[in-house]
This record gives C-alpha cells, sequence and structure tokens, in this order.
C-alpha cells in the first residue's frame, strides 16, 4: 500500500459475541501463513496499564506528554492525551510497526471494512442492519440470519481469515 499505513481490518459486533475471541484464533492462522499482523483496540474506559504509585504512573501524573516502559521482553509507549482529540484509528496505526494487516476492535465510527460477529442467541440487534462498512458476517447461526452478505462460520477460522486476506488484496503463500 503506497499510503504508508498498513491495510485496517475491522472485527465488529455487540458487547459479548465473541470478537476478542474470534482475533485469538485469527493471530495464529495469519501468523502461520507468514503474514505481521498487528491489533488496534480501543476501550470507552481509561484505561490503567500500571498501578497508580508505579514510576510511569507518577511520571504521567508529573505532566510527561509520554512514558516509555521498556524490558528484556516487551515495551510500551503510554501517551496522555491531557484533553487533546482521540487519534484517529489509521493515526494510531501509523505508530506501529509494520505489519501486513491491522485487525481493529472498536472504532465503529471509523470507516474500514468489517465482519462482524453474531450470535443470534445472546437477542441484540446486530450491526449488519444498519452498518454499511460490514462486509461478511460470522456466526453461530447461519439459519437465524436474513443478509445477503456473505456469512461465515464463527468456528471456521481458515474461511474467515482467508475471507479477510481477499478482502484486503494480500497474497497468501501457504
Amino acid at each position: 500500500m503506497s499510503s504508508g499505513h498498513p491495510p485496517l481490518f475491522g472485527i465488529a459486533g455487540r458487547s459479548g459475541q465473541g470478537k476478542t475471541t474470534l482475533i485469538e484464533a485469527l493471530l495464529p492462522w495469519l501468523r502461520a501463513r507468514g503474514l505481521t499482523v498487528n491489533v488496534i483496540k480501543h476501550s470507552h474506559h481509561s484505561i490503567e496499564l500500571e498501578p497508580p504509585g508505579k514510576d510511569s504512573a507518577r511520571f504521567r501524573r508529573a505532566g510527561a506528554g509520554e512514558v516509555l516502559i521498556a524490558s528484556p521482553y516487551r515495551y510500551a509507549i503510554v501517551r496522555e492525551l491531557h484533553g487533546e482529540e482521540e487519534p484517529s484509528v489509521s493515526e494510531l496505526a501509523k505508530r506501529l510497526s509494520h505489519a501486513d494487516l491491522v485487525i481493529v476492535e472498536g472504532f465503529a465510527r471509523e470507516a474500514m471494512p468489517r465482519l462482524e460477529v453474531v450470535r443470534p442467541s445472546a437477542g441484540r440487534d446486530p450491526l449488519y442492519q444498519t452498518d454499511v462498512e460490514i462486509v461478511a458476517i460470522a456466526t453461530n447461526a447461519p439459519d437465524a440470519l436474513k443478509t445477503t452478505l456473505p456469512v461465515l462460520a464463527l468456528d471456521d477460522i481458515a474461511s474467515i481469515g482467508a475471507f479477510i486476506c481477499e478482502r484486503m488484496g494480500i497474497v497468501l503463500t501457504s
């Protein structure tokens, strides 16, 4: 992609439908095919990544714009917005290291193709009826849905992964 950031693909669905579980199952499938995949997850809550008494939390409270915490195993950058507007998902994606694909959970108002996880037994109105960005549905009860969109079995990770790659123009080698 010449736009400078990897393709963004959303996993949508009402709370409790299994979005995180699906992403968790897709990641090893995509990785086994040689793809580097990053994930961006949106939360409506204030996220505390460290207990308030820890050094990095103290630095943020004292006014640091960003604090980077590093160890031999991982690192994290925490940025305080201090009332600034929340960055868009594409701005956030540009801050991540290179990836072939970025899976996005949340950011429902941002434009990107999405697959919706629908479990009709949960009795919530599915999003695909009103969200034009939804390009397919993964469900455990295909007969309960009335749609012209592609419907994939929620437990068929290979079909879901292949669908996402095809939709995003990613050629699988294996």
